[in-house]
């Protein structure tokens, strides 16, 4: 029985994610999950599997081996009586009882009377506190808060504590010990969440067409993955000084595993038309600090090489290409599109879509005929939220195949006009105009 923490919509989709990567098959009741509960009881065939399934999980905090549940303790009792065959594996053993609550506190005298409740089970070995070779646990279910606390728990289970999350991985990549850094560095929790949906893992090759500052390379390097970038902007990538991304991939030492970051737009990129990526880890500019571009002028007029006192402008330390307005729904396409046509069959695509939380409808989510949807996870902040979008390819790629994402590309006049009379096609997706939305929020 698996304990998750937070990120509710994430947490199951993690746990899928592990169980493919790690080939550990899982049964459940669906009905069973329950995004307000940190409880979720599953069937594994053994011990190891577990310790498989959770070894790098991060929103997965531990998984038990269920001895006893019930609305009551004394129905707890009469199923853990019925595992006496399991007892003598652990008479001699040194152990620890831990009781803890969900939607209430325990008292510590109310919390030893529990422990005591279970001295039928005749243990003879040593209680140590702080090592033991067996940790025991009751974990009693109160209910998500509702403003009135309940006298009694609702559910209360009693098992093994077999495995445990890597919860100490969202430490050692927080952002707060990052020696680089940029405005959209994506937090360490939900990196190495992604890094567990795309299936990262040793040998593969994993990219992110919108490296930033390159969050993504790193986490999914440390599962062992080969891990590229690419952005259309390189100071990001070059940074300022003596801190780059560079600077990150010494500090973690991930100097065998992230192969590089290059610069170059997505939609102009030198790649071959193959299959070849593992994974594609991403977060596309949806433009909240900075309007997303994409190579070209907005005047229209043909790209040319220009040079200043006789230097070539592309070769300056500080050069920029000249770039136009990168639509969210051309960002999509092109997006999908790529995932499709360099993606290996089975690998994923996994990246963010943000939406306005009115707006947003399930058929939102870009499709394409070579992919198909795995999860789609909700991270909300109010009015606007964005969504982890994980797919995965299922078909061999050929020209024919196109992205299906409702276009929304409207000039800068029909932008104004529809932000000032506040007057909405219900047709438009929920990403529709988002960075202007966004900003009318007060931000």
């Amino acid at each position: 029985m698996p304990t998750f923490l937070s990120h509710d919509e994430f947490r199951l989709p993690e746990f899928l994610s592990l169980a493919k990567l790690e080939k550990v098959k899982v049964s459940y009741n669906e009905q069973d999950y329950k995004l307000d509960n940190p409880f979720f009881k599953v069937q594994l065939e053994s011990k190891e599997d577990a310790q498989k399934l959770v070894k790098r999980a991060i929103l997965i905090k531990h998984i038990f081996e269920l001895w006893g549940e019930g609305s009551s303790y004394e129905q707890v009792h009469e199923q853990v009586k019925q595992t006496s065959d399991r007892w003598n594996d652990y008479m001699t053993c040194s152990f620890r009882f831990t009781v803890s609550a969900f939607g209430s506190t325990i008292t510590y005298k109310e919390q030893l009377d529990i422990i005591n409740s279970f001295s039928y089970l005749g243990f003879q070995g040593p209680i140590d506190m702080k090592n033991p070779d067996v940790k025991f646990h009751v974990l009693a279910d109160y209910g998500a808060e509702n403003g009135t606390e309940l006298s009694a728990p609702i559910h209360i289970y009693m098992g093994i504590l077999v495995a445990t999350g890597s919860r100490d991985l969202v430490n050692l990549y927080n952002l707060k010990k990052r020696k680089y850094l940029g405005t959209t560095s994506m937090d360490a929790e939900l990196s190495l969440v992604m890094a567990n949906q795309a299936l990262a893992a040793p040998g593969k090759i994993v990219y992110d067409p919108f490296v930033g500052t390159g969050s993504f390379l790193f986490t999914c390097a440390h599962f062992g993955s080969f891990t590229m970038g690419s952005d259309i902007d390189g100071r990001q990538i070059r940074g300022k000084g003596k801190s780059g991304v560079k600077t990150n991939i010494e500090q973690y030492n991930l100097q065998g595993r992230v192969l590089d970051a290059l610069v170059f737009d997505i939609c102009h990129n030198p790649w071959r038309s193959q299959q070849w990526l593992d994974a594609i880890v991403t977060d596309p500019p949806y433009g909240v600090r900075a309007g997303a571009k994409k190579l070209g002028r907005s005047d229209g007029k043909e790209l040319s090489m220009r040079s200043y006192d006789g230097i070539p402008m592309h070769t300056r330390e500080d050069y920029y290409p000249p770039t136009k307005p990168y639509e969210m729904s051309e960002v999509l396409t092109d997006l999908l599109n790529f995932a499709a046509e360099h993606l290996l069959l089975g690998g994923r695509l996994v990246y963010w879509l943000p939406t306005i939380v009115d707006e947003y409808s399930n058929t939102d989510v870009p499709q394409h005929p070579c992919m198909t949807l795995i999860s789609n996870s909700e991270q909300n902040f109010g009015l606007w939220s964005r969504r982890l979008i994980t797919m995965e390819k299922v078909k061999d790629w050929s020209k024919k195949d196109e992205a299906v994402v409702e276009q929304s590309v409207v000039s800068d006049a029909q932008k104004a006009e529809i932000m000032e009379n506040g007057q909405e096609d219900p047709k438009r997706p929920g990403h529709f105009l988002f960075r202007e939305k966004y900003f009318n929020f007060g931000h």
